[in-house]
C-alpha cells in the first residue's frame, strides 16, 4: 500500500517520536530556572508589597511596642518598664477619652451603619438615574477630608451657618452646634457620616443587586410588605457584608481623629470630643511624652485586636 500523499505528490512525514525529558540534577535546576523566570514578575510585585508593609506598617508597630516601655529625657533613652502605662491609666483625661470614643462609635454605628444600608436599599428600588445617584452618594468620599470637615464647620457656624438658617426657616431656636457639650459629639458624627457613607453604600448596593429576584417575587406572592422583605430576605442575604462592614466601621470609628480635631480643635467644649487618638496626639506633640503616647496606642491596639478576635469567634459560632 502506498504512503499517503499531500497535494503536489509529496509524501507526508511521520510525526516525530516523543523525546523524554532528561532527568537528574541538571533537569531539576533547569525546571527551577524556568519556573523562576515564569513567575519573576509576580515575585517582584510580592517583594515590593512586603517591603512596603514592612517599612510603613510592621516597623512602626514594632517601634511603638518598644517605645511604650522607654523614656526619653534630654536626648537619652532609658527603659521605663510599666511606668508609661501606669501614667496613662492614672491620667484624668484617660477615662473621658475612652467614654467619648465609645460614644462616637455608638452614634456612628446608629447613623453611619444604618443610613448607608437604607440609602442602598432605596437606590436599589429606583429604576431611573441610578448612575447619577451613585455618583452623588459617592462624591463626598472623593473630596479631601479636610475640605469636607471645613465645609461642615461653616454649616455649623452659630451666626450664619446653613443649619441654623434652616432652623430659623422652621421657626426653631438656633443651636450652638460645636460650642455646646451636649451637641458637639453629635455634630461630629453627622459630619463623619456624610463624609464616609459613600463607600459603604456602594458595597451594600452591589450586594443587594446579587440577590435573586425570585426571592422577592415569592415574598410578594405571600403578601409580604417592604419591611418584611428587607428583614427576611435582604438582611439574611447580605449578612456576610453587613458583618464585615460592622467590624471595619468599629475599628475605624475607634480611631477617629480628623473630624474632632478640625471641628472642635480636638478637645471640644469641656473635653466633650476628646478621643483616644487625640489624647495620643496630645501626649506626643503637646507634652513630648512619646512613651506615654506609645503606651496608649499599644493599649488601643490590644483593645481593637481583642474585639476583632471575639467578633470573629462569635461570627464563626453563628455560622456553625
Amino acid at each position: 500500500m502506498s504512503a499517503p500523499t499531500l497535494s503536489g505528490g509529496k509524501t507526508s512525514a511521520p510525526p516525530p517520536a516523543h523525546r523524554p525529558r532528561p532527568t537528574g540534577p541538571d533537569s531539576g535546576r533547569a525546571e527551577f530556572v524556568r519556573a523562576l523566570r515564569r513567575n519573576l514578575t509576580a515575585h517582584g510585585f510580592l517583594i515590593g508589597a512586603v517591603l512596603c508593609f514592612a517599612f510603613f506598617s510592621w516597623y512602626p508597630m514594632g517601634r511603638e511596642f518598644v517605645l511604650a516601655f522607654q523614656r526619653t529625657e534630654d536626648g537619652e533613652t532609658t527603659w521605663a518598664g510599666w511606668s508609661n502605662l501606669s501614667y496613662v491609666l492614672n491620667d484624668p483625661a484617660f477615662g473621658q477619652a475612652w467614654r467619648n470614643t465609645l460614644l462616637f462609635t455608638g452614634l456612628a454605628l446608629l447613623m453611619g451603619f444604618v443610613v448607608p444600608f437604607a440609602v442602598a436599599v432605596l437606590l436599589n428600588e429606583l429604576r431611573h438615574a441610578q448612575g447619577y445617584l451613585r455618583l452623588l452618594v459617592y462624591l463626598p468620599v472623593m473630596l479631601p477630608p479636610v475640605a469636607s470637615v471645613l465645609l461642615f464647620k461653616y454649616f455649623y457656624d452659630p451666626g450664619h451657618g446653613l443649619f441654623n438658617r434652616i432652623l430659623d426657616v422652621l421657626h426653631l431656636p438656633a443651636q450652638q452646634w460645636l460650642q455646646d457639650p451636649g451637641t458637639s459629639m453629635l455634630s461630629v458624627v453627622i459630619a463623619s457620616t456624610w463624609m464616609n457613607m459613600g463607600g459603604a453604600t456602594l458595597i451594600y448596593l452591589a450586594a443587594l443587586q446579587g440577590i435573586p429576584g425570585e426571592l422577592y417575587e415569592a415574598a410578594e406572592l405571600d403578601g409580604a410588605g417592604l419591611f418584611r422583605k428587607i428583614w427576611h430576605i435582604t438582611v439574611p442575604q447580605t449578612r456576610l457584608i453587613l458583618s464585615l462592614l460592622l467590624l471595619m466601621q468599629v475599628i475605624a470609628t475607634m480611631q477617629v481623629f480628623t473630624e474632632p480635631f478640625l471641628l472642635t480643635n480636638g478637645a471640644g467644649p469641656e473635653g466633650s470630643t476628646t478621643t483616644v487618638v487625640y489624647l495620643i496626639y496630645q501626649y506626643a506633640f503637646n507634652f513630648n511624652n512619646y512613651g506615654g503616647a506609645a503606651a496608649l496606642g499599644l493599649l488601643l491596639l490590644v483593645v481593637l485586636a481583642g474585639f476583632s478576635a471575639v467578633y470573629v469567634r462569635l461570627s464563626r459560632s453563628s455560622e456553625d
